[in-house]
């Protein structure tokens, strides 16, 4: 046998740990492999007594890559990646050209679309495709590229490139203040319907957290009008239905517009709110690298 088939360790474990690297989750890899959630656990404590090093730590009920998962999950995901590319063009099919950018809604709507002209201005001959979703980058439905999350959501095995500023303040549609002494501060904000962007778990900040950062407690009748997508906590806002907390890069262009206001002068700064990963599709090398530098360059810019 081989020095290359001696260090390889067995492939019938590869699969169910890249799956649970990649979806931070024995049970979804269990049911995207059709496996039972036990043989994926076994498969992988097989996988991390052969490598000698943990994998995940196992915390009530649920897991989380370590550093060396979450590393060995990036080569596993990619060389898979690399595989099945392969075996679909051996197989003649279409395999997708371009770039993939996996971008919550709430920024590919507000802050990436207004702004995507000038990639292409720069780059014409890349062929840029935006998936977005409501659901952390756990959940993709199909490799990508790149990709633009909230710090702190589930991201699995991708490779985070670097992270971007934000910050965190109240915003209203302007016929809610009508006579209204302004500013407000923050203890008068609860005396309005506030809109809140409620989620399982609750991976961004809401109006509990943002009370609490800046230094007042939490009110005691404080009872936000939940929504499950923070698109609608802002179409809810500028409707004028009441108070919700906006991030300035994505109602910016609606506070300049004057569809929105800014009913406090607190404000929660962020400084690494927003994460841009790498992801394992096989796409080229140097396209991914100009979008990624893109992306630097325009969230570098000063809020």
């Amino acid at each position: 046998m081989d020095s290359f088939a001696r260090s390889l360790p067995p492939l019938s474990r590869l699969r169910p740990f890249e799956a649970a690297a990649r979806l931070e989750s024995f049970t979804l890899a269990a049911a995207e492999l059709g496996l039972t959630q036990t043989a994926v656990s076994k498969q992988i404590s097989l996988l991390e007594a052969d490598l000698g090093t943990a994998l995940f730590e196992r915390r009530n009920r649920a897991v989380f890559l370590t550093e060396e998962g979450r590393r060995f999950g990036r080569v596993v995901t990619a060389a898979l990646a690399e595989i099945a590319a392969e075996a679909a063009h051996l197989r003649g099919a279409l395999v997708p050209g371009g770039l993939v950018l996996h971008c919550q809604l709430c920024e590919a709507f507000y802050w990436l679309m207004p702004r995507l002209s000038r990639f292409h201005e720069r780059h014409p001959d890349i062929e840029l495709r935006v998936v977005s979703s409501l659901e952390p980058l756990t959940a993709a439905r199909e490799p990508f590229d790149v990709a633009i999350q909230t710090t702190g959501r589930a991201s699995g095995s991708a490779r985070l490139a670097f992270t971007a500023a934000d910050e965190v303040f109240p915003v209203c549609a302007p016929e809610v203040l009508k006579g209204v002494s302004l500013p407000l501060a923050p203890q008068e904000l609860s005396a309005f319907p506030l809109l809140s962007h409620l989620v399982v778990p609750q991976d961004w900040m809401d109006w509990s957290d943002w009370f609490d950062v800046i230094g007042v407690p939490v009110p005691a009748d404080l009872r936000p009008t939940h929504f499950d997508s923070f698109p609608l906590v802002v179409q809810a806002a500028v409707a004028g239905q009441g108070i919700a907390l906006g991030w300035r890069r994505t109602v910016d262009t609606m506070l300049a517009e004057g569809k929105l206001v800014r009913p406090s002068t607190d404000v929660v700064k962020r400084p690494t709110e927003l994460s841009v990963f790498r992801g394992s599709r096989r796409g080229g090398h140097a396209e991914t690298r100009a979008l990624l530098d893109w992306l630097g360059e325009e969230l570098a810019l000063p809020l």
